[in-house]
């Protein structure tokens, strides 16, 4: 009897889903949640999957394209490849609130847990994935640190068993991208390659990245290897916040550039393999070494003194995992994870502060920064599943020990980079004195699952996520603060869900309750403390309902209130209670499909995104806004598709992010006007 495949994300019930087969039964076919690929349908979490026909459709030039999808989430696009992300959560920002979601690339973390960046995700291949999936809530059983509001973990492209293709993409303000893939299944090996450019359409701004993926494939009677490598490099001239109240607003203004001088250069290296064995009917072996490589250079523009920033990372690890059918009803999956990084950090200002007296004096040219830090990871997990008539049963727990061994090369303190002092009462940077900090943490999960029909499941979990501080944080200090005595940031979440399928229906619901205590933030006094306390509470509706067999909506909807939860005092005001910064309450997407013709299809694209507080202070908002994208495909042969997309069809004047600082106030980067997106996909 065959099954049905039942994708369960954010736009992400392909038409075929309408198609019922003659069984009730359903499938999801994943790897984040269990990193075996397997059925993970029943499984007691919220996880949503954007598949690559998804991804072609839409076009995605940016992750936040891709993302908007996923309810819950809500990336900010900065400029260029540059973003700030959200999962459940407001939106990310400063040193170490990357910390915050896991990025990763099949199944590997981008970086290593303490030396996280908040625009990791473009050194994913993701232009070419073969999918996306977005597990939301704490994971910290089989990813540990930094798995606190979830997972996101890019899919590369499995090129080996796909019709090799070209696809050609133009758009408006100078924009192209080439797409090949290939494949021999013979050789069992695959490669993709994508090339972009983009010229934009602010001043001086500009885009050159290239991406390569590569995967061979082995597979014998019980043992099969997957080995795959990344390679990405970029070359941006970045774009800069434009100031003062509603200046996206106006056309001449949103064109300009205040940072004519901000770049960003960055390379990336990843390669793995990835050894499974199959032993028995009862047992496999699942073994995962990896080395990670990446430098990345920019001008830090949105700081006084423009200050440029150097790091790098080299690391090796090693995940694995043994899967047991300890019985028909009860398996075991554990293992234990390592790796091993070494950091740098260089920050150097060559030209004067500009600004006030005070700013000039207390920001000098030189060195800010100069350090290294090895960092060592070791997390030993298991996890536990129970399998009676319609239930499910789910305990885990991961305990991880992390160990940073930080070495400074320049004067201990608040001083210049020759060890003199600066006026008006010290440098604005301090720097500790050479160290060893440790961490050690048992984040546990529970999980219980119902299936109430055969293709209808609710679901229950109870967890705990973390994440240790980050190196920016520890050793990135500033005036007074000579050292950081930071714990790990916690999360306590739970989470009640429904998800399943119908003839035509798909959907996920997801109503979840998260605290976090030892919150990491920067006080008055410039400090970096664990004072911090904020919840999350929300409901996320995904769905796919086909009206026939030429109609579909796909829905991704979010109503979410983050909050503080702790008496601080910024700016003279007591912020307990107060919505944290850039966090929609709402944000929705829909798209409506429409199969004109067997071979020519329309969609049309809602995205909104409700006002926010751009202040922890709450005295200053973004008043939201409302996107629709238009989308022709055109199959003009077996082998050609041409696809038309008209983005920001009614030109709306919005801003892709908002935010308020004491020193420049109002800022935005605003989004790009109406724009075309051409696209030819040839494949033979």
């Amino acid at each position: 009897m065959k099954k049905m495949v039942l994708v369960v994300a954010s736009c992400a019930l392909v038409p075929q889903l309408s198609k019922a087969t003659e069984n009730n039964e359903f499938e999801i076919i994943t790897t984040t949640a269990s990193r075996l690929a397997e059925t993970t349908g029943e499984r007691p979490v919220s996880l949503s999957l954007l598949t690559e026909t998804q991804l072609d459709d839409i076009g995605v030039t940016h992750i936040e394209k891709a993302l908007r999808l996923v309810a819950g989430a809500n990336i900010q696009h900065g400029n260029g490849q540059e973003y700030l992300p959200a999962l459940r959560s407001q939106v990310l920002s400063g040193a170490g609130a990357c910390g915050g979601i896991l990025m990763a690339e099949d199944g590997i973390a981008l970086r290593a847990a303490g030396f996280c960046n908040i625009n990791e995700l473009f050194e994913s291949h993701f232009e070419a994935a073969e999918r996306i999936e977005v597990l939301k809530g704490p994971n910290s059983v089989l990813y540990g640190s930094n798995a606190v509001h979830g997972v996101v973990n890019v899919i590369t492209s499995n090129s080996i068993q796909k019709t090799p293709r070209i696809a050609l993409d133009i758009g408006s303000y100078g924009y192209s991208r080439t797409r090949i893939q290939a494949g021999d299944k013979a050789l069992g090996l695959g490669a993709a390659l994508t090339l972009t450019k983009d010229s934009g359409y602010r001043d001086d701004e500009s885009v050159e990245q290239q991406k390569l993926s590569v995967k061979h494939q082995y597979e014998g009677e019980k043992i099969g290897v997957v080995s795959g490598m990344t390679y990405t490099h970029l070359d941006q001239q970045t774009a800069g916040y434009v100031t003062g109240v509603d200046s996206y607003r106006n056309k001449q203004l949103a064109k300009q550039n205040e940072n004519p001088e901000a770049y960003r250069k960055a390379e990336s290296f990843r390669a793995w393999t990835e050894i499974t064995g199959h032993f028995d009917d009862s047992n496999t072996v699942l073994i995962k070494p990896y080395v990670r490589w990446q430098e990345m250079e920019f001008v830090k523009h949105f700081l006084p003194g423009k200050p440029f920033e150097e790091n790098g990372q080299t690391g090796v690890g090693l995940q694995t995992l043994i899967h047991t059918e300890l019985s028909d009803s009860i398996q075991l999956d554990w293992g234990m994870d390592a790796e091993y990084t070494q950091g740098e950090m260089l920050q150097y200002q060559p030209t004067p502060t500009e600004g006030s007296a005070f700013l000039r004096s207390t920001i000098p040219t030189g060195k800010h920064y100069d350090y290294e830090v090895d960092a060592r990871q070791l997390a030993p997990f298991a996890n536990l599943s129970w399998r009676q008539g319609n239930w499910l049963v789910e305990l885990g727990g991961r305990f991880e020990s992390m160990k940073y061994d930080y070495r400074n090369f320049l004067p201990t303190g608040r001083t210049k980079e020759d060890g003199s002092m600066c006026t008006m009462g010290g440098c604005r940077y301090s720097r500790p004195a050479s160290g060893k900090n440790s961490f050690a943490y048992f984040s546990p999960k529970f999980g219980l699952s119902y299936a109430f029909t055969e293709r209808d499941i609710a679901y229950a979990n109870v967890s705990q996520g973390y994440r240790a501080p980050q190196t920016a944080e520890l050793y990135q200090l500033q005036r007074e603060q000579l050292k950081a005595s930071l714990e790990e940031e916690k999360a306590d979440n739970i989470e009640l869900g429904l998800k399943g399928s119908a003839d035509s229906l798909g959907y996920q619901v997801a109503i979840y309750d998260m605290e976090k205590e030892n919150l990491i933030f920067r006080d008055s006094d410039f400090f970096y403390i664990n004072d911090g306390r904020s919840r999350h509470r929300g409901v996320e509706l995904e769905l796919s309902y086909s009206f026939s067999a030429h109609w579909q909506l796909d829905l991704a909807a979010t109503r979410a209130k983050h909050t503080y939860e702790r008496d601080n005092i910024l700016g003279g005001i007591n912020i307990n209670g107060n919505d944290l910064d850039s966090a929609p309450r709402n944000v929705i997407n829909a798209q409506l499909h429409w199969q004109a013709l067997d071979n020519l299809s329309w969609s049309l694209a809602w995205h909104h995104v409700g006002e926010y507080f751009t202040d922890p202070e709450n005295l200053h908002r973004y008043s939201g806004h409302d996107l629709l994208s238009l989308r022709g495909k055109w199959q003009v042969n077996p082998h050609l598709a041409l696809t038309v997309r008209v983005k920001n069809l009614t030109d709306e004047r919005y801003a892709e992010r908002a935010d308020y600082t004491s020193f420049s106030g109002e800022r935005y980067f605003p989004g790009r006007p109406r724009n075309i997106l051409v696209s030819l996909d040839y494949r033979w």
